[in-house]
């Protein structure tokens, strides 16, 4: 898999699409859209660092997930109990 489709697979599992995906990378518009078509190569090291960031934020709204689950279920034992 080369670096273009590696970014559009990240974009795809982002949810984002090319506008929204930009302006969370600080990236201009123009310039995702020449990596994806192939007219521009994308560098690999920031592919990497992009796909690092995107896996801790998923990681991060993981653990609140699980915090959050965490806490509604401590309140849920407190309604049990009375």
């Amino acid at each position: 898999m080369n670096e273009r489709e590696k970014l559009l697979e990240l974009r795809n599992r982002t949810g984002m699409n090319r506008r929204e995906f930009c302006q969370y990378f600080n990236i201009p518009y123009r310039t995702v859209q020449d990596w994806e078509l192939g007219s521009r190569k994308m560098p690999a090291y920031l592919l990497e660092l992009m796909e690092f960031k995107a896996n801790a934020v998923n990681l991060k709204k993981e653990k609140k997930n699980i915090k959050n689950a965490n806490a509604l279920n401590k309140d849920d034992g407190k309604d049990n109990e009375n």
